[in-house]
């Protein structure tokens, strides 16, 4: 296996990363813009107030999204694992 073969797979695995992540980063992130916007508007400091809803979109994410990130997941291990050979030999 050569350096251009290396360089290859940990593309694939970084690219593999972020689009099974996206989802989830960009909901959350949206969920806890919108908890600082109503904390700033209503002067409420709580903490629960930006985990919870944080946390129910993850879960929410988690159950939309998660058959099409496990599957995807699934097929990059796949890959992979049957890619073993040829690499090494």
């Amino acid at each position: 296996m050569d350096s251009a073969q290396v360089f290859t797979v940990g593309q694939q695995g970084l690219m593999m990363l972020l689009t099974v992540s996206a989802p989830m980063l960009i909901v959350i992130l949206i969920v806890g813009v919108l908890v600082s916007i109503f904390q700033a508007a209503t002067q409420i400091n709580e903490a629960t107030l930006s985990f919870v809803p944080k946390l129910l979109a993850a879960v929410a994410v988690c159950a939309v999204a998660g058959p099409w990130m496990m599957s995807s997941l699934v097929d990059y291990l796949r890959n992979m694992l049957l890619s073993i050979p040829g690499a090494a030999g």
